[in-house]
């Protein structure tokens, strides 16, 4: 039976309150002594499949393999107070060596392989990882981005002849009597630091605590289940896949190409995926492919999305080839560490991020900070109660999202309505401004995602001394379709009369969208592409 979230509300003091944590393990335990135990009770289930390695692991190899990568650090000096760097993709042997990190207690710190050389010097230069996992194909430009720091590189595939090979980690023999590390500072202790999406400079460096939270949501997983996620361990996502299959016994299936969308179709037939979780991006770019309409997906029983805003039509046709109704729009931001609302009610409340998972409490606040009530639009806080170190050496930027009473201030607009559910409306820094009218950019792609040749859009807005803000739009049609630029102009102006909602700006088709190193859509980056284009033209 999937989890079925519910919140009360406080009208007193205008807060949402999600329902009370139920502790499926001694709460006490960390992530990394769960882990090792449920591993050691099923043996013989097959732990991992790669897709693209061809390699199958049961749970007793990933288990030995990690205790063999964990008995390395161990040998090597490193302690819970060290970092490991990762910067790889989903191959054979990543997840032994974040399961390592998680028996001995030492926070890992990864990096999207994307990541130019000095961005990868500036975020390593935060927090000093004594040793680096990356992938053979980045090793020059994770070699020479460290070269200032002390640390020794491991290569997962690809291995250069000067770098140490995964193979030889794997060699070490496992510390005889060997059990994971108690935490010296409890479950407070970070467990993983990711990245920030990075679209307005250098990514921060964000902790994500050693935790419960982030099982929310998927105590349903069973040892039958066989979950896919395409996404890395520098996504909250792909932290999420790790965990949960190793604390639920799962199959995981991994694969350390780009991601693809015919491939991932054949890889959910192939392999019977029981549980998915990808961003709206990947939605769109599998609707758009020739192989949807044919491909098997009865197998899914948990779809989950989210990290940005999918239109109703990739939605609705997404639902279409599934089996059972389980497409699932969640909402959570990295800082948080977990999913803070999920809907589980598509019909009822089309477009909404659903109600709180349990454990925490949320508030709509105005500029003012003041409490606002249901259908009120202002900025989305949450609170869970729990430890947080925040950003690795910036005191400052953590102070600017989570506030002394510990809400987390999210920089997302959006309100509740009357049945608790959220609606997300907006980033709250990308409002923007036409003849002194504010408007959200979304306003107007909700508009464009009408189209039935429209696979995706990203509407931004393009500067005039006279009218401010013209909206302008990067468009990616449908396959097959014979779109054109002036079609969506003329769409959006027969839709609204609203001046300041057209796309004074004017439109481009594209083949596909410009994205952050984490997948999402970048308006910045798409903003810049629209006026390179524009000047050749």
């Amino acid at each position: 039976m999937p989890y079925l979230p519910a919140s009360s509300y406080d009208a007193d003091h205008k807060i949402w309150i999600g329902d009370q944590v139920k502790h499926y393990f001694d709460p006490h335990l960390s992530i990394g002594e769960i882990i090792f135990q449920e591993m050691r009770r099923h043996p013989q289930l097959i732990a991992q499949i790669s897709a693209t390695e061809k390699t199958v692991l049961t749970r007793k190899e990933l288990h030995a393999n990690s205790m063999r990568v964990a008995s390395y650090f161990r040998s090597e000096g490193i302690l819970q107070s060290d970092i490991v760097g990762i910067i790889g993709r989903n191959t054979t042997h990543m997840l032994a060596v974040a399961y390592a990190c998680f028996f001995n207690g030492t926070a890992f710190h990864s990096l999207n392989t994307a990541y130019d050389r000095d961005t990868i010097g500036k975020i390593y230069n935060i927090t000093k990882p004594r040793i680096i996992f990356c992938d053979g194909d980045e090793f020059e430009k994770v070699r020479d981005a460290t070269a200032h720091l002390d640390v020794k590189i491991v290569t997962m595939r690809n291995h250069p002849s000067d770098s140490i090979q995964i193979d030889e980690v794997l060699a070490t023999p496992i510390e005889e009597n060997f059990q994971p590390a108690k935490l010296e500072h409890g479950n407070d202790q970070t467990l993983a630091i990711l990245c920030s999406s990075g679209t307005t400079g250098t990514p921060k460096a964000v902790t994500i605590t050693n935790s419960r939270q982030i099982l929310a949501c998927n105590d349903h997983l069973t040892t039958a289940d066989i979950q896919y996620s395409h996404n890395t361990l520098d996504w909250i996502t792909g932290l999420l896949t790790t965990i949960t299959s190793g604390v639920f016994s799962t199959t995981r299936i991994i694969a350390d190409n780009v991601f693809d969308p015919a491939f991932a179709l054949r890889v959910i037939e192939e392999y019977q995926v029981t549980w998915v979780i990808q961003p709206p991006s990947a939605m769109a770019m599998m609707m758009n492919c020739a192989e949807f309409e044919t491909s098997d997906l009865s197998s899914i029983r948990c779809y989950m999305f989210g990290g940005s805003r999918a239109a109703v039509e990739v939605q609705q046709a997404i639902r279409s080839r599934l089996r059972k109704d389980c497409l699932q729009f969640v909402y959570g931001f990295t800082e948080l560490g977990a999913m803070a609302a999920i809907n589980l009610h598509f019909d009822e409340k089309v477009g909404s991020v659903g109600r709180l998972v349990s454990g925490l409490r949320a508030k709509i606040i105005n500029d003012e900070g003041e409490s606002l009530g249901p259908d009120e639009l202002g900025e989305v806080c949450i609170m869970n109660n729990q430890h947080w170190s925040g950003y690795y050496g910036n005191q400052e930027e953590s102070r600017a999202i989570r506030d002394p009473q510990r809400w987390y201030h999210s920089g997302d607009l959006g309100y509740m309505d009357r049945d608790g559910f959220l609606y997300i409306v907006e980033r709250k820094k990308e409002m923007l401004k036409y003849q002194n009218i504010m408007y959200y950019p979304n306003d107007i792609e909700s508009i464009i995602s009408e189209m039935p040749q429209v696979a995706e859009v990203c509407v931004f807005g393009v500067w005039s001394d006279i009218y401010g803000d013209e909206a302008a739009a990067a468009v990616v049609k449908k396959l097959g379709s014979e779109l054109e630029a002036q079609d969506v102009v003329d769409h959006v102006k027969r839709r609204t009369d609203s001046k300041y909602k057209q796309l004074n700006g004017g439109a481009i088709i594209v083949e596909d969208l410009k994205r952050s190193a984490n997948g999402k859509t970048n308006r910045t980056a798409n903003k810049a592409h629209f006026l390179q284009v524009k000047d050749r033209s």
